[in-house]
This record gives C-alpha cells, sequence and structure tokens, in this order.
C-alpha cells in the first residue's frame, strides 16, 4: 500500500539495524471518555483515581492537554494518523477513515512502528468502538499495522455483561438505553476490560524478541456505567457532589453554541432525580478504568520490562456530566476538549524529584511525533503535531503556542495558555479569560476590549477545512 512507501527508508533500516535492548519500548494506554476530574488534577471532589495518581507522581503531567476532537472516532483517527480532523475530513463517529480519500493510505503510528521492527500487539478500544451492537465491536479497526490484536483482528473489544433489563435508571431515547448507570452483581473478571488487561499483563511478563509496543484501549468510563457494585460502594450517594453549574451559563452564547449542549438530556435527568445517581455511575466507572490502569502498571513494575518502557497515558477526550447543561462530548468548551496526558520516561525520569507538572498547551495530535522521537525512529513527514520532548526535558518551558480542537465542520477551540477562543463555521464566537474564569461562564467575544486577543487566537486556526466526506463502507 501507498502508506507503506511514504515512510523513509532510513527509517527502516533504522528498525532493522539498530541494537534490540536499545530501543525503549512503550506502554500506550488510552481511556475512553476520562475528562479532568481525576485524582491528580484536582478537579472534582470525591474522586478515587489512586493508581493514575501514583503514575502521575512519577510523570510528566501536561494539565492543560487537549482533544483534536471531541468525538471517539475523530479524536482517535488523529492520534493514529497525525493528522488534524479538519485536514482529513474526518468529523463524526461515523466517518470510517481508513477508506476516506484524506487518510485512507495515511501511515499511522503503529505502522511507524512496526516498520521500524518494532513488535506491535494491541488490545481493547484503540479505535472507534462501541458496545450498542455486535457489529460495533468491532468499530474503526485497522488491524493491518498490528503483530497480534485482542481478542481479535476482526473484533476491537471483548462482548459486555449487560444487565438483565436495561435502560436500569435512564431512557431508551438515549443511545437506545445504553446511555445508563446501574452496578453489576459480578466480578471484575466478567468485565471487557478486564479480558483486555488480562491479556495486556501477559505481554508485559515477558520478554520479547523486538522491542515491544503495547496499545491497550480501556473502554469505561465510557457509558454505559455499568461496572461491579464494589466500585459504587466506594462512591456512597450521599456523598457523590454535583460538578460546578451555574444555571443560566448558556444566555450569552450564540446559538451554535447553544445547540451542542443536550439541554434535553439535561432536563430528563433533572426532572427524574437521576443527576447524582448519573454522577455516581461515572465516578465508579472512573475507579473501575483506574483499577484496570493499576493493573497495566503493576504488571509491568513486576516484569521484565520495568526498566525500558515509555509509558504515555491519555484520554480521547473530556466529558461533561451536567456543565452548561450538556452531558458526554460533543462540543467546544473545556470540560469536553481537556484530557488527562502523563509521559513517563525512565530515562528522563531521575531528572525530577517526583511529578514534574506542564501547563503549557499540549494536543493529543502531539503523541505521534513525540513518541517516535523518544524512540528513535525516522517518522513520516505529514505529521501536524509538535513533539512534547522539549517540555519533557523542560517542562517549566515557555512555548507561547495554542492547540486547536474541532467539532464538525468549520468549528473550533482555540486554547492558549490562558485563554480559549471559539470560532463556528457560521462566525460567530465564543471567548473566555482562563485565569478569571475558569469554568467558562462568561462570554469575552462581544467586549470590543478584548478584539486584540481573538485577533492573535484566530492566527491558530486551521488553513485547511475538508468539507464533509461521503461515508464509504469497507470491502469485507
Amino acid at each position: 500500500m501507498l502508506k507503506y512507501l511514504t515512510l523513509s527508508l532510513s527509517g527502516l533500516l533504522l528498525g532493522l539495524g539498530q541494537a534490540q535492548d536499545s530501543r525503549p519500548n512503550v506502554l500506550f494506554i488510552a481511556v475512553d471518555d476520562l475528562n479532568d476530574m481525576v485524582g491528580f488534577l484536582e478537579n472534582h471532589p470525591g474522586v478515587k483515581t489512586p493508581n493514575l495518581d501514583r503514575l502521575a507522581k512519577r510523570s510528566v503531567s501536561f494539565t492543560n492537554a487537549h482533544c483534536s476532537a471531541p468525538g471517539c472516532n475523530p479524536s482517535r483517527a488523529s492520534v493514529m494518523t497525525g493528522l488534524r480532523p479538519s485536514s482529513m475530513g474526518v468529523y463524526s463517529n461515523g466517518d470510517d477513515w481508513r477508506v476516506m480519500p484524506y487518510s485512507k493510505d495515511v501511515p499511522t503510528l503503529p505502522d511507524s512502528f512496526q516498520l521500524a521492527g518494532y513488535l506491535t500487539k494491541g488490545g481493547g478500544k484503540l479505535y472507534h468502538a462501541h458496545t450498542i451492537n455486535e457489529a460495533a465491536l468491532t468499530g474503526h479497526l485497522d488491524a493491518e499495522p498490528w503483530d497480534a490484536f485482542f481478542p481479535s483482528k476482526a473484533q476491537q473489544m471483548p462482548a459486555e455483561v449487560t444487565p438483565d433489563e436495561w435502560p436500569v435508571n435512564s431512557n431508551k431515547r438515549f443511545y437506545r438505553g445504553r446511555f445508563d448507570w446501574s452496578p453489576l452483581d459480578i466480578e471484575d473478571g466478567e468485565m471487557a476490560d478486564e479480558q483486555v488487561v488480562a491479556w495486556a499483563e501477559k505481554e508485559l511478563s515477558q520478554k520479547h524478541e523486538k522491542p515491544l509496543f503495547l496499545a491497550v484501549g480501556v473502554y469505561r468510563p465510557h457509558w454505559p456505567w455499568w461496572v461491579p457494585q464494589s466500585y459504587f460502594d466506594q462512591h456512597p450517594l450521599e456523598d457523590v457532589r454535583l460538578p460546578a453549574y451555574l444555571a443560566k451559563d448558556l444566555e450569552d452564547l450564540p446559538e451554535a453554541g447553544k445547540a451542542m449542549a443536550r439541554e434535553e438530556w439535561h432536563n430528563w435527568i433533572t426532572e427524574n432525580g437521576e443527576w447524582e445517581k448519573a454522577v455516581q455511575g461515572y465516578l465508579a466507572s472512573m475507579t473501575f478504568a483506574d483499577a484496570m490502569v493499576g493493573r497495566l502498571l503493576e504488571a509491568l513494575e513486576n516484569g521484565p520490562l520495568a526498566d525500558n518502557t515509555i509509558i504515555v497515558l491519555w484520554s480521547d477526550h473530556g466529558y461533561h456530566i451536567g456543565q452548561k447543561r450538556h452531558w458526554e462530548k460533543f462540543a467546544l468548551w473545556e470540560q469536553t476538549t481537556r484530557v488527562p496526558l502523563l509521559f513517563l520516561d525512565t530515562r528522563m525520569e531521575k531528572r525530577f524529584s517526583g511529578s514534574a507538572v506542564c501547563s503549557q498547551p499540549a494536543s493529543l495530535l502531539d503523541l505521534y511525533p513525540t513518541l517516535v522521537e523518544l524512540c528513535g525512529l525516522d517518522g513520516p513527514d505529514h505529521l501536524e503535531g509538535k513533539s512534547l520532548v522539549p517540555l519533557l526535558k523542560n517542562p517549566e518551558k515557555k512555548t507561547g503556542d495554542a492547540v486547536v480542537t474541532t467539532q464538525g465542520y468549520n468549528n473550533h477551540a482555540v486554547r492558549s495558555e490562558y485563554w480559549r477562543y471559539i470560532r463556528y463555521a457560521d462566525g460567530t464566537e465564543e471567548l473566555y479569560d482562563r485565569r478569571e474564569d475558569p469554568r467558562e461562564y462568561r462570554n469575552l467575544a462581544g467586549d470590543a476590549q478584548y478584539d486584540g486577543i481573538k485577533v492573535d487566537m484566530e492566527k491558530w486556526l486551521p488553513e485547511t477545512n475538508i468539507e464533509p466526506q461521503a461515508r464509504k463502507r469497507r470491502s469485507k
């Protein structure tokens, strides 16, 4: 395929000729729908993510990291290809990026590692997939660049355990009842995520003939928030706190912004007394996902790869649980775009005493160029992100950069160190001063004294905006 030809010959020769033990392994952990409420970011009371917090204490934590798109498919396609959604025309979960014209032949992140001589293994949700039906478990899996995939190259995710009847607490109008929350009377081992993690534990417990690129997708806290009872028990309903909220938060937004808020969902949830229960379900699912991450970390620490493995942990986008009268993602506010992002490179770890925090803007688009540089690969020349290696070496370095998140065609948010600017396709705007207004309650876009800020932020908007493409199906 063309994508293989676009990788430089020098990168391939490097992978074939370099000593096996000199190149680091990579543990690439994707956690679905994990927003910025994790414990180490201190953004919500009562969160229990001890394993993520433990990893953060050893890592460089990018506290101003953002997704390329606030939707599973465009975000993950952007991570894997190194291209903006607006450069691919991939804007929705229904866009199969591997058959669309601007992305189908692009060499991906696992392609680069495989062709450089790495053993590439993946499991769980790394590309878009979900649990609504059996076919959705495969999703937009790109099996080609993986030497092995769990549960198989024909299925991205294991089947899930479900309640006997559902929805338990929600409404069938919301993803056919799959947007739901309830404890399950089961053990961890019956969860699909546990099956993926158990497979990954075995990979981490053994030596490999080649350096290993191991990618693991943890599905929770993606809906449905059905996890074992023990995780709900850690978040008693009487201890659950609702997120920071302003009832009239949407009043100063343009119509394009208001349209992104799922007020119908919020109204149903609040009118039926389910807000605290839904937040409980999300928190329980976060703690379950944290337990899965903890098992991966323990397997690595106790195995033969511990001293020469780079860990990167990221989430595909943020998540609303009622802020701005909105639920889920698919919007351009901070709660939707901000993600946890941790890098641990044991070769740099001794430079810092404990954790290191970087407040500079970072994008998930930067993962591809960062990893190929850290591992000494000669990556492809199409990458649109920037390597974070300078910030890993000096987390206090000021870059003056801003990053972009795209939701649908020609709708963008620009996030700098202190400002968020949103430009919708119809030209309407939002502007927030993150220092004075961290919850983004006051839209300053209509105030003339901030026109200079808007001009500076506009410079970061993408020059290329591919129009939405006709959807194509892969040949079986």
